[in-house]
């Protein structure tokens, strides 16, 4: 039970420290703060009560309490310096003392909205939690959930979650209802302070009680489940709010675009911005950028070249992290002029170029093999004093490295030392690569040595990238030797070693690291288990994929679409059809949202099991989804029945398709 003796709990610093509030087991140690609230309606959290939580009320207290509601005082709250009753408040260092400064009031002389005043403007959490102990107690008002919502927003500003536990429990024991203010508060404190499982549990309170949400706590929500990379949770939690009274703002809109980018949805994400013009919103230069940097971070740059010239068409300003990851597009697709033309013409647009922009131009500069240009820019930088960091040296070290000009390479390492900049992973991996395609294989060899034995963290870059110079060198022995020691890695993470042994393909060397780093729980990176899969799917390791999909989900990460795609195609090839509809189903209810692809396998899967009913079912079921390519679907149903040799089921899909084809034609 969550309870305090009334004899040891004292509220003031002074005295006791309220550690003792917390809730004990009966060996002696603290409950955490999550276990009290799974068990917060079952069990009594009396921890601020003066009296003892076994004692009750008597009758002649009632007898009074209700003789005074109906005696209805009137009110002294104008006749009352609130300032002046707060320093009193202010100066008080036990609850005696509270007690007599609040004596001349105990006749419920202040109305509750005149107390409520009071509990909002007291700075200390304990002494506002003890007035609300004196307002219940002594004065004996009835319960307000006003003031609990107010004492409540103060513990929690002070991180007492086990109060706020208790004071939600206190609140349900007096017979009042938590409101939309009441679980607002709780959610936002526990999810901004990293306490996502309780923020979660309120939120299921609050879905039990029937509570409806407002606009601020679904964008809280959404970025709550952003932030825990549960982009399934906050597609679901858009989809309530878009159902709900509330139509989403700017911010609930961009943030959703980032979720639909995250989740790899890219049509969803594109389709917002038509959305939000539907419902009179208004995309900004923030929407834009954000759904810029979602195609640029999937290598979509086609896709992000569109997006910016629907952007200039709606004549939205641009800023500094649309303009840098334009940059960065343009030298993608190769367009050196444009991206030199939109770096020279941002001051004009009142933008001042910061090091990121200097560093993208760089590079496009040095894969467009525009060295002369690079090499002006990079002295332009230290000229105009703009400040260069070790992004800035890794460029320049490799465009020395394309131009043959290795010597000038290896230099820049000292320079950049000398502005105290330190070289990291990436600098040595990309001068080991110069050495080697240079024919210096020895110089790499012990400059990779060196560092091993300095100490300096190897990252899986810098590994592989020794490796690879190891097997172009026709030296195999050492680079199998490089890899037998990721099988017990000393200088550097188990995940790191991990994802060095997937990318090389070394099946066995991986799996036997991954579950001696699973077993002692240090998986964290969910990226880790995504490489895993990948690397037995490739193989044709299929019961491994389920292996390391079900660790994944045993450790509550969520998987993303792609890792759905390749479990399922895993069932499939093990023939557990059932397996398979479970997981699909599961991530549905769980409000998933899907790429064709992994509804088109779904399908498939159905027609491998010769289960034609699921196929009808799930086809009429897609067909009606607004979001789903018809075309493509109508040929994936089709192939399935023919491969059945249902042909006559194949010619019905296929004339459908035809038909809707000739009616939109018509129509047009």
């Amino acid at each position: 039970m969550c309870t305090v003796s009334s004899s040891i709990l004292v509220w003031w610093p002074s005295s006791i420290s309220f550690l003792s509030c917390y809730p004990k087991t009966s060996a002696g140690s603290s409950i955490s703060p999550a276990t009290c609230a799974i068990t917060v309606a079952a069990t009594s959290k009396d921890v601020w009560t003066r009296t003892s939580p076994s004692s009750s009320p008597n009758t002649n207290s009632k007898r009074q309490r209700g003789s005074r509601r109906q005696q209805q005082p009137a009110y002294l709250d104008r006749s009352v310096d609130m300032e002046e009753l707060l320093a009193a408040i202010g100066q008080t260092q036990n609850e005696e003392e509270l007690c007599a400064v609040m004596s001349p009031y105990s006749g419920r002389q202040l109305s509750m909205r005149f107390m409520v005043s009071l509990l909002s403007r007291e700075p200390d959490w304990q002494r506002a939690l003890a007035l609300l102990d004196w307002i219940n107690d002594k004065a004996l008002y009835s319960p307000s959930l006003f003031a609990y919502n107010v004492v409540l927003r103060n513990v929690l500003r002070a991180k007492q979650w086990h109060l706020a536990h208790g004071l939600f429990d206190e609140m349900r024991q007096k017979g009042l209802s938590p409101d939309r203010y009441t679980y607002s508060t709780l959610i936002t404190s526990f999810g901004k302070h990293g306490l996502f499982d309780s923020s979660l549990f309120w939120l299921q309170q609050m879905e039990q009680d029937n509570v409806p949400g407002d606009l601020v706590l679904y964008s809280n929500l959404i970025e709550l489940a952003r932030k825990l990379c549960d982009y399934s949770k906050a597609i679901s939690i858009f989809a309530r709010l878009k159902a709900s009274t509330f139509t989403p703002d700017l911010i609930a809109y961009n943030s959703m675009i980032n979720v639909f980018g995250k989740a790899k949805l890219f049509r969803e994400a594109r389709l917002l911005l038509q959305e939000m013009r539907d419902n009179d919103v208004h995309p900004d230069t923030v929407s834009y950028s954000t759904l810029l940097a979602v195609y640029v971070d999937n290598q979509k740059f086609v896709e992000a070249l569109s997006v910016f010239s629907e952007m200039n068409e709606a004549k939205c300003p641009l800023d500094l992290t649309t303009c840098n990851i334009m940059i960065d597009v343009y030298g993608q697709l190769h367009m050196a002029k444009e991206a030199d033309r939109l770096f020279w013409s941002m001051r004009k647009m009142g933008i001042q170029p910061n090091v990121v922009s200097y560093n993208t131009l760089l590079r496009v500069y040095g894969e467009a093999e525009l060295f002369g240009e690079a090499i002006h820019l990079f002295r332009l930088m230290q000229s105009k004093d703009v400040q260069q960091n070790v992004v800035t040296y890794n460029t320049m070290i490799n465009i020395y490295g394309k131009s043959l000009e290795h010597e000038k390479a290896t230099n820049l390492i000292q320079e950049m030392k000398n502005r105290g900049i330190e070289p990291n992973a990436i600098t040595y991996s990309t001068i080991i690569s110069i050495w080697e395609k240079a024919g210096k294989l020895d110089r790499a060899a012990i400059l990779f040595q060196k560092l091993r034995s300095s100490g300096v963290r190897i990252d899986e870059v810098l590994y592989q990238t020794m490796i690879v110079a190891y097997e172009r060198a026709g030296l195999v022995a050492h680079a199998k030797r490089l890899l037998h020691e990721l099988k017990r890695p000393d200088n550097i993470p188990r995940e790191t070693a991990i994802a060095i042994l997937a990318r090389a393909g070394r099946i066995e060397e991986a799996s036997w690291v991954f579950r001696q780093a699973f077993d002692a729980g240090e998986v964290k990176d969910i990226s880790v288990f995504g490489c895993m899969i990948n690397l037995f799917s490739r193989n044709k390791k299929y019961g491994n994929v389920v292996e390391v999909f079900e660790k994944m989900r045993e450790v509550g990460y969520f998987p993303d679409s792609d890792v759905i795609a390749l479990v399922l195609n895993a069932f499939g090839k093990l023939r557990e059809f059932d397996k398979a509809d479970a997981l699909y189903r599961q991530m549905h209810e769980e409000g998933c949202v899907f790429p064709d692809e992994v509804h088109f396998q779904m399908l498939s899967l159905y027609g491998a099991r010769k289960d034609f009913m699921m196929v009808e079912s799930l086809f009429e079921k897609l067909d009606s989804n607004p979001n789903i390519n018809k075309k493509e679907l109508h040929l994936v149903v089709a192939s399935i029945y023919e491969r059945a040799d249902r042909l006559n089921d194949a010619s019905r899909i296929m004339n459908r398709i035809n038909q809707k084809a000739n009616r939109s034609h018509d129509h047009a």
